[in-house]
Order: C-alpha cells, then structure tokens, then sequence
C-alpha cells in the first residue's frame, strides 16, 4: 500500500460487501468532547454497526448523553444502527482494562477503537472498510491524525510528525515487517486503529504491563500484517486531561527523560519483554525468528537492568552492547544508550 492510502480498487470488489464494524468505546467523564466524537461516528457515510460504550464511573453525564445522542439519531434516520450497548464500570478499571473489556463486547468484523474526546473525519469508516475488504490479508490498520487542541483549533502538525514515525518505519510496516519496528518502539496510537475481530484470539487477556494498543500492535504484527495510511482521518485532540497523548518532546522533555531514575522504568520494561515472550510461546503458529527475538529482547532488558550503579562503570557495557547492535535491534539506539549512560539508578 502506498503512503497515501490512495490504491486502486478492483471494480469487482463493489459486489463484495464492505465488513461491518464495533466502535469500541472508552469513556470517563467525558463531557463535554463526547458528544462531538459520538456525532461524527453517526455522520459517517458507512455506518457503524455497534457501539459498545465502557464507562469507568463517569459522574458528569456522559452515558446518558451517549444514550440520548444515539436514540435521537434512531429516531431521525429510522435507523437501528448503530446498535448501543453500555457497560457500566464502579469502580472504574483503568484504561488498558477498560478497552479490553469494550473489545470483548464486540461483534462485528472489524473493532475501531475510540477515545471519548476526538473527532472522526466525514468519510474514515468508507476508506477504512474498503481497504480491509481489499486486502484479506490486513489484520490492523492505523493511520495519521490531525492534532488538534481542547476547542478544535489546529495546532499545525500531524500524529506522525509529532511521535517521529519515519518513511523507513512506514516502508518496514508496508513489506509486512511491522514487528521490528513495534519490538524497537510503539508507533500505533490507539485512537487511529481498526483490526480484525479474530485478532482478539490471540490479543487476550491483555497483560497489565502493557498499553492496549501497542499491545494489540505487536501481536498482530505476529498473526497477521499491519499496515499505516499517511491519511489524517481524525482528529486528535489534546488537552490537559488526556490520559494518554501526543506531542513532539521539546529538548527538555529529551533531557529529563535522560536524568530520570533509571531503576523502575526498567523493572516495567523487563516485564512488558516476559509479557511478550510468553505470549510468543503461545502463539502455535508464530515464526521462530519472531519467538528469538522476543526471547533476545526479555534477554536485553534484563540485562539493562543489571547494569551497575556506577555511571562509570556503565560505560563499557553499553559502548560494547551498542557496536554489537543490540541497542538498535531492541530499542532506539541515540535514547536508549543514553539512558543507560546517564540515567541515575534510584
């Protein structure tokens, strides 16, 4: 697929009709942003065919502005789509659990996940169901997103430009080699993913060290084959309560992510790698380059973990562990050798 998402489709192709889809929607006291989100899933032009809404304990209205917002658009387009299915969470679960938990509920062929507060482009869902019913062989696909701050206004870049997702990543994930970049470094934001249902087989339970997305990322990128489209289809919208998102570190983000305590940070990398790998070993059809190098990663971060005290005496393990590569194989060289250089270890 080209970077633009522009690929031509087979006239035939129309006889075939388009997959249906779940949106998967998190929510926690999501007002006032949730209503826009929610009306720009009902204007789409290929309707979605559920809504599976998990609330972790909102107090400010928010389901039953959802409920409203869904039965008004019933009433007007004497539609029963999307069907709204609402699960109510006290207490609240978290977020990683809480989208299991909606992606769990899902029933149609393909799941969408959604935050509560961006807001989806006219035409997403037709560009998105057309590229899974052409390519049988994608199993998630993520794309750009305009950012955007809390009152809808611009902020002049894209997703891809602020998280540094480089042409080579993008060429990597295109020939089908989205696991090394994902074993390297995230770069699936979850508010611009849709996957197959039948990832789910192999995605869950999610493990608690891990972050949804670049959970269900990374094992599709076993399973099955993920790909990107250079394509803002939403916007992504950033604020000061957003629980996870988007901005292009500033020189002293970098720096402070250099000289913070080293110790904790590579306790949950160590998991996040165990995680993986036993995952891996449950996977009956996963590659055995894919199973060694998931094995070599729980190996790298155990070993960064043991690095001594001493910055000085860190020196020569990570300069040695850098000209072998392995720095690059299993994280991003500059960041991550740096860290293990300066960071201090409380």
């Amino acid at each position: 697929m080209s970077e633009s998402g522009s690929g031509q489709a087979d006239p035939a192709s129309d006889a075939v009709p388009l997959p249906s889809v779940s949106v998967a929607l998190c929510t926690r006291n999501g007002m006032p942003y949730v209503t826009e989100q929610v009306q720009s899933i009902l204007d789409q032009t290929v309707e979605a065919a559920e809504i599976v809404l998990s609330d972790d304990a909102s107090t400010d209205g928010t389901v039953e502005a959802v409920q409203g917002l869904v039965a008004r658009h019933h009433e007007e387009r004497r539609t029963s789509l999307p069907r709204l299915v609402v699960l109510l969470n006290d207490p609240a679960l978290g977020v990683t659990a809480n989208f299991e938990q909606a992606v769990r509920a899902c029933t149609a062929e393909l799941i969408a996940l959604c935050d509560q507060d961006d807001v989806w482009r006219h035409g997403r869902l037709d560009q998105i169901t057309r590229e899974f019913r052409e390519r049988p062989s994608l199993t998630l696909l993520h794309h750009d997103a305009r950012l955007v701050d809390e009152s809808g206004t611009p902020l002049g870049t894209t997703l891809a430009r602020a998280i540094g997702f480089t042409a080579s990543e993008r060429r990597k994930e295109a020939r089908g080699d989205a696991f090394d970049v994902l074993l390297r470094r995230n770069t699936v934001t979850g508010a611009t993913t849709v996957f197959r249902h039948e990832l789910l087989a192999a995605a869950v339970p999610f493990p608690a060290a891990w972050v949804h997305d670049e959970w269900l990322a990374m094992i599709a990128s076993i399973v099955g084959h993920v790909d990107y489209l250079a394509v803002p289809l939403i916007d992504y919208r950033q604020h000061a309560s957003n629980q996870i998102g988007a901005s292009k570190p500033t020189l002293a983000d970098k720096v402070s992510r250099v000289v913070e305590p080293r110790t904790a940070r590579n306790r949950r990398l160590a998991a996040r790698a165990q995680a993986l790998a036993e995952r891996v070993g449950h996977i009956s059809d996963a590659p055995d380059r894919v199973l060694a190098l998931a094995h070599g990663k729980v190996d790298h971060e155990r070993w960064r973990s043991s690095l001594p005290a001493s910055r000085i005496r860190r020196l020569l393990p990570v300069l040695f562990a850098g000209v072998r590569g392995r720095y690059h194989r299993f994280g991003r060289t500059r960041y991550d050798v740096a860290r293990d250089l300066f960071q201090p270890a409380a």
